[in-house]
């Protein structure tokens, strides 16, 4: 029996260097920024703060549509992938105006209730050009996500790849001015941002246009797409509020690590830089498992058999490559969490925070890892309460330990709770299923194996078919 494993690596590949791109594009317009002075660095953190916050919204639709449209796919609906389309671009209209009116009009009220003096000035003034073209982020969005619904992962990194590198010839010379081109500071950062956005959706809708994607089907107008807005907008609910949990507790534990001082602070900021480039190849299997459970699950359906046992087998592959991942994650930043740090600064005290940090993690990333990539696949398949319920207890769990634990062992207590919550948060999401005696999703009763392969059989030559 074939295994999934080629097909996730093969999903989660490109996505990782999609989400890799972006990283990088948004690191090196930090250092043209940075040349402007503190409080240029303040707005535009205060503006990638608000537009992370949005998109824990955007990830409703856009996770919604992606789960939606892969179900359809694997099950054969073309009419029901033509409904996903359509009530995804309706509630990406929808989402635009409600963020992107409000927002322009408080603009300066959102600025000064962070920031004052300058720094609230040129918040103010990236939000002018910012929430006006924030209809480019959320359709750039759903864009993507309609072509990983049927499997395709690479168009989303070309394109990606196309407006980052745009991205990074915009930002030096709007934000500096050399030559002919005006020097326009942090206006000149969001005015490329969001041209490197328009150019990459634009080319995306081309493309769109060239490949055969799921055509809208017939059937009611109104009715049908009021709703697949609201299943949409239900199933991709526990990936948005996994994601707006998880940055308001980072918030949280960054005003934690505060209070023991700049080093610790800075440490910290470097370390995360690093965990973020190793974390999203864990957010990378978690898209490519959410769509494969999807995917799989609209096949089943298809060929009327329970989907538990392809969901099942399907998640003991994510966790065989999360495991690998976080593992390895785990044993790099342990070997070379030293000559990392010496890359970011060269003062001794930040050094050694960031050092510490990125050594404790290792026991941190491997749960972590296994927790991010389940989730996607639980959340899939329909049972996207579980790991919702996981994270929020885990996380609450992070805190409270990490608190306690700071008192008697500074810092590093706060680094002991992130692995303290990830446990708890793996713990969570294992112990209904042990109890059960079930697989990674479903509750019906365990099969025989004859049986139970032949299933997943049947349903794999369905998915392909």
């Amino acid at each position: 029996m074939r295994g999934h494993l080629p097909r996730l690596v093969a999903l989660a590949g490109p996505v990782y260097g999609e989400l890799l791109s972006g990283v990088v594009a948004s690191v090196v317009g930090a250092y043209w920024v940075a040349g402007l002075g503190a409080p240029a660095v303040a707005a535009v953190t205060l503006a990638g703060t608000v537009e992370n916050l949005l998109l824990g919204l955007v990830l409703v639709v856009a996770s919604g549509t992606t789960v939606r449209l892969a179900h359809a796919h694997g099950a054969g609906d073309r009419a029901g992938a033509g409904r996903v389309a359509r009530a995804a671009w309706r509630l990406c209209a929808l989402g635009s105006l409600l963020i992107a009116v409000p927002g322009f009009l408080a603009r300066d009220r959102i600025a000064g209730a962070f920031l004052d003096g300058e720094a609230a000035a040129l918040a103010a003034d990236w939000f002018t050009v910012a929430f006006p073209a924030f209809a480019l982020f959320f359709a750039q969005r759903i864009a993507d996500e309609l072509f990983k619904g049927v499997g395709d992962t690479r168009t989303p990194l070309r394109t990606a790849l196309l407006g980052n590198a745009l991205l990074l010839v915009l930002d030096p010379l709007l934000i500096l001015g050399p030559g002919p081109f005006p020097a326009l500071g942090v206006t000149g950062a969001a005015l490329a941002l969001t041209a490197s956005r328009a150019v990459a959706l634009a080319v995306t809708a081309l493309l769109r246009r060239r490949h055969r994607l799921p055509a809208p089907g017939g059937g009611p107008l109104g009715g049908g797409l009021l709703a697949e807005g609201r299943a949409i907008t239900a199933t991709g609910a526990p990936f948005g509020l996994d994601f707006t949990a998880r940055m308001g507790v980072g918030a949280v534990q960054l005003g934690l690590v505060a209070a023991f001082g700049v080093p610790a602070v800075a440490g910290y900021g470097v370390g995360y830089r690093v965990l973020l480039i190793v974390t999203m190849a864990f957010y990378a299997v978690r898209q490519a498992a959410a769509i494969e459970a999807a995917r799989l699950t609209g096949a089943a359906r298809r060929a009327g058999v329970d989907p538990a046992a392809v969901v099942r087998s399907l998640a003991r592959d994510t966790a065989r490559l999360a495991g690998v991942l976080g593992a390895g994650a785990a044993l790099l930043c342990a070997a070379a969490a030293r000559p990392v740090a010496a890359l970011f600064t060269d003062d001794p005290a930040v050094a050694g925070e960031a050092v510490d940090f990125l050594r404790m993690s290792g026991l941190y990333l491997l749960p972590y890892a296994l927790v991010v990539a389940l989730g996607g696949v639980h959340q899939a398949a329909g049972a996207g309460r579980r790991p919702v319920v996981a994270v929020l207890l885990g996380l609450t769990a992070q805190l409270g330990s990490g608190a306690a634990l700071s008192a008697p062992f500074g810092v590093r207590g706060l680094w002991a709770g992130m692995t303290i919550g990830a446990l708890v948060q793996l713990a969570l999401l294992l112990l209904p299923l042990s109890r059960r005696r079930a697989g990674a999703v479903g509750d019906a009763p365990r099969r025989n194996v004859p049986e139970e392969a032949s299933e997943i059989r049947l349903i794999e030559r369905n998915a392909s078919a």
